[in-house]
């Protein structure tokens, strides 16, 4: 069953795929102009990734840091939203379809904004995914969270020695923000938030293990801004090892060679987290391949000046999916990046402006910046850095004001500063369901393809280019 969406208004068309930063910064751009804009999500609500990891650790709640798509945009007359999963885009026909539940939704457009964002990268280890989730979405934060209590929860009622210390070591790969971020809210969790909650185990023996094959972490902020956050880690109880290569990922714990020396060692551990990479959504290359374009090893799309793909001047790549100028997968270029093309149709719209007559995207660098622990952040603007308590004022200032309403901006405000004078945190639910359901899917895929079958459960969880195309009952 599928239905066709196609404006009768004469209006220009533009529909924009993902309502991530990009996609979401882009259709608020088109705010009262004379365009008609359908923006299409696999889910229902815009994610404010920076913050899963405090989702995760029991600081905020998912709704405080995904709000609606629908209500973001309830005030917009000129935009349309249809939740879905994109199946196929057909440049040519200009012509994106998506589909939910079984039914199809037909797009045509005349301008296309591409922003699907990025999925975790295991460089080709994608068993590794069974054993260590990656943090790109609501489900791998509550997923995280389960592994996260559960494992001190096992701990307490096992007699094994071995199994114990097992149970309360994690283990996070990748050395960037996230992982940064994440092993240092695990610190807090651990021997400050649990302390005394448990009766047979003491929180304190827990170890926190961050791994990460380069020479320091946070690669992007320079080597001095680095070490101060693998030194305030590393007073926090956290076990920083650089220079080494994950190697296997099982169910008993994490293996790693350290490159200098080529030493494998292996760490038994029951939680393991990834983060140390990205690739871009499938989508871009399937896009690429129409337009005779090449997309690079993590998967981006290059595109033109004008964030064009190929000669097509009306398909927009955004975001984590292109690649430009070596640009960083980071909010502030899929924010600009988004504004940027909205404008440009704009322009072309209402004042008649040829694409040979764009201007070039012009990124500006407002900084970086992460989170070490309470009181303690590093930040990198252009040569200026800052770390500690004024870097966490910075970090706490910038995240207010990019989220999305006034609520959220509210609770996330009074949530941190609960958390900066109490130990408490008062959003650890966890249910079995959250900690299993993403591995029970995904053995119920394997056996369906086994026997040629496709049940709606299954497919409704698949992205793009994962065999969409098998129809399954509708729901």
């Amino acid at each position: 069953m599928s239905y066709s969406h196609r404006n009768m208004s004469g209006r220009h068309r533009v529909v924009i795929i993902g309502a991530g930063f990009g996609g979401l910064f882009a259709a608020k751009k088109f705010k009262d102009a004379d365009v008609s804009v359908t923006i299409v999500d696999r889910t229902n609500h815009h994610l404010f990734q920076p913050l899963l990891y405090q989702v995760a650790t029991g600081i905020l709640s998912s709704g405080e840091i995904a709000p609606s798509i629908r209500q973001i945009l309830a005030n917009q007359d000129n935009v349309r939203v249809v939740k879905g999963e994109v199946r196929d885009v057909d440049v040519n026909a200009k012509r994106v379809t998506a589909d939910l539940g079984g039914k199809d939704a037909v797009l045509d457009y005349d301008s296309l904004i591409v922003a699907a964002g990025a999925g975790q990268s295991y460089f080709g280890n994608e068993h590794f995914a069974e054993f260590a989730p990656g943090m790109k979405s609501i489900d791998d934060a509550l997923e995280i969270r389960a592994r996260v209590t559960g494992a001190f929860e096992r701990a307490e009622i096992t007699d094994d020695p071995a199994e114990r210390e097992r149970l309360l070591t994690f283990v996070v790969v990748g050395g960037g923000p996230t992982g940064v971020e994440l092993a240092g809210q695990l610190a807090e969790m651990a021997y400050r938030t649990l302390r005394n909650e448990f009766r047979s185990i003491n929180t304190t023996d827990t170890r926190i293990i961050l791994v990460d094959g380069g020479p320091q972490v946070l690669g992007p902020f320079g080597k001095r801004l680095g070490r101060r956050a693998s030194h305030r880690l590393e007073a926090m109880g956290v076990e920083v090892v650089l220079n080494s290569m994950v190697t296997d990922v099982n169910r008993q714990g994490v293996k790693f060679k350290d490159m200098k020396t080529n030493e494998e060692t292996f760490v038994p551990s029951y939680a393991k987290i990834w983060s140390a990479g990205v690739a871009a959504s499938p989508l871009g290359k399937h896009i690429a391949e129409q337009l005779g374009v090449e997309v690079d090893r993590a998967g981006r799309v290059p595109v033109n000046r004008d964030l064009t793909v190929g000669d097509d001047r009306h398909v927009f790549i955004v975001g984590d999916m292109m690649s430009l100028d070596r640009l960083p997968g980071v909010a502030q270029v899929a924010m600009q990046g988004g504004q940027y093309a909205a404008r440009t149709i704009i322009d072309e719209v209402e004042n008649g402006t040829s694409p040979e007559a764009r201007k070039p995207f012009d990124y500006f660098d407002k900084g970086s910046m992460a989170i070490v622990s309470r009181f303690n952040a590093v930040v990198k603007m252009n040569k200026a850095e800052v770390s500690g308590f004024v870097g966490w004022i910075m970090w706490l200032v910038l995240h207010l004001l990019y989220m999305v309403g006034f609520r959220n901006r509210a609770v996330a405000a009074f949530s941190w500063g609960l958390n900066s004078v109490s130990r408490r945190r008062w959003q650890l639910v966890a249910t079995r369901q959250q900690l299993h359901a993403r591995n029970a899917i995904s053995k119920l895929r394997a056996y369906e393809d086994e026997n040629d079958e496709r049940s709606i459960e299954v497919r409704d969880n698949l992205r793009f280019g994962e065999g969409r195309n098998t129809r399954a009952v509708s729901d």
